[in-house]
């Protein structure tokens, strides 16, 4: 498939031939030139600034259509769609003063709509507004995010929930590609680092015709930090420290771009030591280093765009199993301990056909898991390569017709090089094709699309060792065979599932938008799941996998309703989500290698709830917002069992002043945010219910000027109290370890 694709993009791309240009001038409501307004084309990777007169220009761009995205602080963000490329475009744009919220383009819908625009309800994030927060990992910023919570293990390790569900059935991408890191297992993190990232957004619910097999519960989709504008040099310097990991986090970032060629590159480096509990001690071997690198190339002329981005991360960790014991500041994980390498090289290329355009990304994810019980050998030692493709093809607009067909598939493959086997060798091969049609007419949109997907599965089997051998007679009543970990079948399974989506948008006035979506979505079960025997350490439960398990397949509704003026946002969202076949753990009461049996198991199930909020501008009060927000999920099985790994009930509310001292602080704010989680009693049947808390965080930041010298500033109080408590999601929970408590966080960035 690779070879076909670059023979295709090698072929049109000598075919191509333009020379368009687009310019023009950028002025306010009163038709003053605005000077530094920032000039983006997305597509392109391209941008500029607007000069002393407000004027920009792009050179030297393909045929086709575009979207260039105008952005200024206190305006309000245009996104220009340029139906026709000439060869002397001419785009004026006047911007007019915002208060609140922007609009943004939405990257991980097939459309790229502004989110105004868009069918789907997508919640969109800079990475600049979450580290504003002051958390110490994205995953933590990413919880922020009404209906995001996180299933953590101290403050190294933590995984995405959506809406109620986890795992595999949340899909991550980066760079354009998706990411495969072993996902199945509960103590695996996203292997993603903030740094070089320039915003997140969410998906909540099946994105399945998108993104295939995985995406049933929802996507993250990270967009990666923008390239320099043309013929500049941009050096950036980050430096944030943390009391109470004493840890650090320092990134250096540089990039430079011509006309047609671009270049950046960054890296980061962070280290904490053990966290301290809300009121006490330290939790012994919680410590972390992590070190990231990133870099990209892209190029672009007349004829098409290409970029190829790469990067690189190393995680080490501590596994906390000793709780409050050792006291020591050490930044250096003892055993048991993991070790993480992770490398993700990913090739877009976009060719241009004039009316129509082809979109093809190409990615290798290699991911290296190592878990050291003691010594410096690994016992764990799992190596996942996946190569994926991702091409879409963008039809002529016929009318108000706008229709893309798709390809997506992905080869990958599992091997063990250590002593303990947690899954066997395997290899996984995905193949989908899709299409899906946006009809727009006035503030109304309909949006509809199929999608068939095939995921063919094939194991090794594999005997854990000699010691094993004599062991297969019946040593028990009503038991014909002992299990033995690490022992495996062989196993040749194939998936097939059918889905499709229909979504509904329109302005029912000015303010007023309503969004109506109905989609279905699917998850071929997971390698654990199919072949897991064995003790998981990091769960301490001896885990029996099930090789007959089904398809899951789920079908959501989803509501969303959006008020909006000039100093006042309401939105409420509501969903359903019936799941066949969902495929959960389940204790058997028999013990094994001196840890409880569980087995994975299949019922249906439905999960259910929303979020609410809104963000209040008072006038003539303009530097003040009062934002508050409340997220519910209740998950149950069909016999009315709940199900496990639900997100307790949340109130967030948050008071932002934004400010500027004399001369030498710009666009300083300062928040007082109050966070409320409610008890959560209405767990499964081996879990433990939790206690709510509140926790209540300050933040204070902007820009300082001092002579030449200009930075950016921030400093975060979270759990300003140094509440003791512990989240319902902690996977320390069993043990009694609380959550990190006091944390005061200053960060510095310097642009030079």
């Amino acid at each position: 498939m690779k070879k076909y694709i670059i023979a295709l993009f090698l072929g049109v791309s000598a075919m191509l031939q333009a020379q368009n240009t687009v310019s023009g001038i950028v002025t306010d409501i009163s038709n003053q030139p605005i000077i530094g307004v920032s000039v983006y084309i997305p597509e392109l990777h391209k941008g500029t600034t607007t000069d002393a007169y407000g004027k920009y220009a792009f050179k030297n761009l393909p045929n086709g259509s575009f979207r260039i995205a105008f952005s200024y602080m206190g305006f309000k963000t245009i996104n220009q769609w340029i139906e026709k490329l000439t060869k002397n475009t001419i785009v004026n744009i006047q911007m007019e003063n915002a208060i609140l919220e922007i609009d943004e383009v939405i990257v991980s819908t097939p459309f790229n709509k502004m989110q105004s625009q868009n069918v789907m309800k997508v919640e969109h994030e800079s990475i600049e507004s979450l580290q504003q927060k002051g958390t110490s990992t994205l995953i933590e910023g990413l919880a922020t995010i009404p209906g995001v919570s996180q299933i953590s293990t101290g403050t190294s390790i933590g995984k995405p929930v959506i809406r109620g569900l986890s795992g595999n059935r949340v899909l991550v991408y980066s760079q354009g590609v998706r990411i495969e890191n072993q996902q199945f297992g509960a103590e695996h993190g996203l292997g993603l680092n903030d740094a070089g990232i320039e915003s997140v957004e969410v998906i909540k619910g099946p994105a399945s015709l998108l993104y295939g097999s995985d995406a049933m519960g929802g996507v993250l989709y990270f967009n990666p930090e923008k390239f320099a504008d043309a013929h500049t040099f941009k050096a950036n310097f980050n430096q944030k420290y943390f009391s109470n990991t004493l840890g650090s986090n320092a990134s250096v970032g540089l990039k430079t771009s011509t006309d047609n060629w671009k270049f950046l590159a960054r890296g980061t480096h962070n280290t904490h030591s053990d966290y301290k509990i809300g009121q006490g001690d330290r939790v012994t071997n919680s410590r972390y280093n992590e070190t990231d690198f990133k870099t990209g190339i892209g190029y672009n002329n007349s004829k098409f765009s290409t970029v190829a981005r790469y990067n690189f991360n190393k995680l080490d960790l501590g596994i906390p199993e000793e709780g409050l014991a050792e006291q020591t500041y050490s930044k250096d994980p003892e055993s048991p301990r993991q070790e993480v390498h992770n490398h993700l090289l990913s090739l877009n290329n976009v060719i241009y056909f004039g009316n129509s355009k082809l979109d093809v990304d190409l990615g290798y994810i290699s991911n290296n898991r190592m878990e050291y019980e003691e010594g410096n050998e690994a016992s764990l030692d799992m190596l996942l390569n996946t190569y994926n493709y991702n091409a879409k093809y963008h039809l002529p607009k016929l009318g108000r017709f706008e229709t893309v067909l798709g390809i997506q598939g992905m080869h990958q493959t599992n091997k063990n090089h250590g002593e303990e086997y947690l899954i066997p060798d395997a290899t996984t091969n995905d193949f989908g094709v899709f299409g899906t049609v946006n009809y727009e007419w006035g503030t109304s949109v309909l949006q509809a699309g199929l999608r068939f997907d095939n995921r063919n599965l094939k194991s090794l089997a594999h005997e854990a060792g000699e010691e094993h051998e004599h062991h297969d007679e019946e040593t028990e009543e009503g038991h014909e065979h002992e299990h033995h970990g690490g022992d495996f079948d062989a196993l040749n399974r194939s998936f097939n599932s059918v889905n499709a989506s229909l979504g509904y948008k329109t302005n029912i006035s000015k303010e007023l938008v309503l969004r109506m979506n109905v989609a279905s979505g699917f998850r071929a079960p997971n390698l654990a799941e199919l072949t897991s025997n064995g003790v998981h350490h990091g769960t301490n439960r001896y885990e029996i996998g099930n090789a007959n398990l089904k398809t899951e397949q789920n079908l959501q509704t989803d509501i969303n309703l959006e008020y909006g003026n000039t100093h006042f946002e309401f939105f409420v969202n509501g969903f359903y989500n019936h799941i066949n076949n969902y495929i959960y753990t389940s204790p058997t009461g028999e013990q094994l290698e001196d840890n409880a049996v569980f087995e994975y198991i299949q019922d249906n199930a439905k999960l259910y709830g929303g979020e609410i909020g809104l963000h209040f501008h008072p006038h003539p009060l303009d530097w003040l917002h009062y934002e508050t927000s409340f997220e519910t999920v209740m998950g149950k099985k069909e016999n009315g069992d709940y199900l496990p790994l639900i997100p307790a009930n949340n109130w967030n509310n948050t008071i932002r002043t934004e400010f500027k001292i004399m001369n030498w602080l710009e666009e300083g704010f300062a928040s007082l945010n109050v966070n409320t989680t409610f008890n959560q009693d209405k767990v499964s049947g081996f879990e433990t219910g939790s206690n709510g808390y509140t926790l209540v965080n300050l933040g204070f930041g902007g820009k300082v000027k001092w002579g030449k010298t200009e930075f950016n500033v921030n400093l975060n109080g979270n759990n300003l109290f140094d509440k003791k408590y512990i989240a319902h999601l902690s996977r320390l929970k069993t043990d009694g370890i609380p959550n990190i408590g006091r944390n005061i966080v200053l960060g510095v960035n310097f642009n030079l």
